[in-house]
């Protein structure tokens, strides 16, 4: 098969347990560019939060693409012209920051520059602005400080009570938003039908690549239709059950170049 796209997931994938791409997947990658190969960098992180690793592979000198959020931000990395966009009404996010204090979790809001919370003791917020090197401001009531578009709202809640709580705190929105576990400690809420696949899908359509020439590699339950959706959904050696299950291969774990390791055998220049 002639591949002409790789997508690829971040934490757990692309990047290993130190947060860094190793040198011999940046290498199989850059190589792939090359050769014409587009690289679409697919994450629940804020846009900001993929300039490293976009750096890292030099997939902004590429024309790679940017699916930032989940698939609720679409940008090209080099010109960073925006492809694609979906928000979360201005209202309706106000009455989902509200009801989220029934709950036992703790939102995290972006307005695509810094981070805002609640509380300097939010759980996971130091975690978030060091792996997306945004800074974050803290106000009273995130539902009154907001006055800008916002694609996603993050909770975080502690692993322990994450099932118990997706089970049940989206079933008011289910019609409007997505409920997301993408962490052991993470819920992500999203405009409906925003995901991987469906940006995955559109990124394709807009430059004429087939299904089966996608090459996708994840991790985690938000990978899941992605993988699905490639011609070749490739699941880490350290990737959940289910996305093990769904995938066309199995490689080896983020820490071992499992991306490197399968492109070799894959794309006929790398071997």
């Amino acid at each position: 098969m002639n591949y002409k796209l790789i997508a690829l997931d971040l934490d757990g994938t692309l990047c290993n347990d130190e947060k860094a791409v190793t040198p011999r997947t940046a290498a199989a990658l850059k190589q792939a560019q090359e050769h014409g190969v587009r690289i679409a960098l697919a994450s629940a992180r804020p846009l900001h939060g993929l300039f490293r690793e976009m750096h890292a592979i030099d997939c902004d000198k590429h024309h790679g693409i940017l699916i930032a959020y989940n698939g609720g931000k679409i940008v090209d990395a080099s010109t960073r012209e925006i492809l694609s966009q979906t928000v979360i009404p201005h209202d309706l996010a106000v009455e989902v920051l509200h009801y989220l204090k029934d709950f036992p979790v703790s939102p995290i809001i972006d307005d695509g520059e810094r981070f805002y919370a609640e509380s300097a003791d939010t759980y996971k917020l130091d975690h978030e602005c060091s792996n997306n090197a945004m800074d974050c401001t803290i106000v009273p009531s995130l539902a009154d400080a907001l006055d800008f578009d916002l694609v996603k709202i993050l909770t975080s809640v502690q692993p322990e009570q994450l099932y118990d709580v997706l089970s049940v705190i989206g079933k008011p929105y289910e019609d409007r938003l997505e409920f997301v576990r993408t962490a052991p400690f993470y819920i992500e809420i999203m405009p409906k039908n925003i995901h991987k696949a469906a940006s995955l899908q559109l990124v394709c359509e807009k430059l004429g690549i087939h299904p089966e020439e996608v090459i996708a590699f994840g991790d985690a339950e938000n990978d899941l239709e992605m993988i699905q959706f490639a011609g070749h959904g490739v699941a880490m050696g350290n990737a959940c059950g289910a996305l093990k299950d769904a995938a066309d291969e199995v490689t080896l774990s983020n820490n071992e170049d499992g991306i490197a390791r399968s492109l070799e055998h894959l794309l006929d220049f790398l071997s």
